[in-house]
């Protein structure tokens, strides 16, 4: 059995940040209907065409869906959509600012007519401020929230290579919903909620946005290391590979200095002492440790820093993390069916004995338009009729 076996999640939404939510919730066994523009749906349809000729986005975010291909802004699509409403647990959207209340999909007005209806709405700023209506995507987002800034390097910023504020915001969503569906077990309400892509980076910045409030300066992004310990780092080794390297604790350091990089002298050395004095003096042990790593392959110092009691780590590209045995030996790749046949996908990150974890296929625009609508109560010259008049997409429109 399937944790949310039985809930009905209705998801009017694209790009990210809401599909990975509702993927998420699927996962755990909800029946996922996804309401797509029946003119190209999901705009993350289109990305790319990698995945034999899907869009690497598109078929990470939307397995274990249903695609219900609605014109929305025709009387009758927002019909089908107040039908479906009616069965559903939880509403799911990320359309563009005001676009939610124009198609009448206001939280307020929803709960009215279905008190036990769960609303999420996630926009790029949240609820209020003067930011409410501005659009929001990935890369704004985080260059507002601050995350650019301490990414990179002082004279060449970056953004984060995986998009926080979407998948930020979607996590957020996700766990909004399963307190939402626990606090109607015992209230019998639903509830609604409010996710800003801004609001989650700026909660990840949070120890940034301490260091600036109390301590009166910005952290200086310094590229594969981290602006709060040192020595802790990337050091290309003897054989042309990259060490990921460092310490968190007075302890580690001297252990690294003395075991692994062979130096006594300077895990006694009173210059380094303390964190606060390493990162003081950060360029100085960078230059040794480089040095270092330069004469010994990967993995020998990784020998080393194992025997030190060290974390240590391999600077990985996505073609070797697609290798990586800690994912092939614990069996983390599973096949998903889809419109080109099998793909290949990785299980959600919690591993639990009580449950499976649903592994449906990614659907193609409009394959469930019609049995959806069978469900709901239309007749066959019914659905005849909507599809030729353009307010339903199936496959074959």
């Amino acid at each position: 059995m399937q944790p949310l076996a039985g809930v009905l999640v209705v998801a009017v939404e694209q790009a990210v940040a809401a599909p990975l939510c509702t993927r998420h919730l699927g996962d755990l066994g909800a029946r996922v209907v996804k309401v797509e523009n029946r003119r190209g749906g999901d705009f993350a349809r289109d990305y790319d065409d990698v995945v034999h000729g899907m869009a690497a986005h598109f078929v990470w975010a939307n397995r274990n869906k249903e695609s219900l291909a609605l014109d929305l802004k025709r009387p009758e699509g927002g019909e089908i959509l107040a039908r479906l409403l009616e069965r559903a647990d939880v509403l799911v959207q990320n359309l563009a600012p005001g676009a939610a209340a124009r198609l009448g999909l206001d939280p307020a007005v929803l709960r009215e007519r279905h008190p036990r209806l769960i609303t999420v709405d996630i926009s790029g700023y949240g609820r209020g401020g003067p930011y409410a209506l501005a659009r929001a995507y990935d890369l704004l987002v985080q260059s507002e929230a601050g995350s650019c800034s301490i990414t990179g390097t002082p004279e060449d910023p970056a953004k984060p290579g995986i998009p926080i504020a979407d998948i930020g915001a979607g996590m957020y969503a996700l766990t909004s919903v399963l307190t939402a569906l626990y606090a109607r077990e015992r209230t019998g309400e639903g509830t609604s909620v409010s996710v800003g892509l801004f609001d989650a980076v700026a909660e990840w910045m949070g120890f940034a946005l301490n260091q600036a409030r109390y301590g009166g300066f910005d952290v200086k992004p310094n590229g594969l290391s981290s602006p709060m310990v040192s020595p802790y780092g990337a050091y290309p080794t003897a054989d042309g590979q990259t060490l990921v390297l460092g310490t968190t604790n007075d302890r580690e350091w001297q252990r690294l200095a003395a075991r692994v990089l062979g130096r006594p002298d300077l895990a006694e050395d009173p210059r380094y002492a303390t964190n606060s004095d390493r990162v003081a003096r950060r360029a100085e042990l960078d230059e040794v440790i480089t040095a270092w790593a330069a004469t010994v392959p990967l993995a020998g110092a990784r020998k080393l820093a194992e025997e030190a009691g060290l974390g240590h780590a391999r600077l990985n590209t996505p073609s070797e993390v697609v290798a990586h045995p800690q994912l092939s030996e614990r069996n983390r790749w599973r096949e998903v069916d889809s419109p080109e046949g099998p793909v290949t996908v990785l299980l959600p990150p919690p591993e639990c004995d009580d449950w499976d974890w649903r592994l449906d296929a990614v659907p193609a625009l409009g394959e469930h338009s019609e049995p959806i609508l069978r469900e709901l109560g239309y007749a066959p010259d019914e659905l005849e009729r909507l599809r030729a008049e353009g307010v339903i997409g199936t496959p074959r429109s």
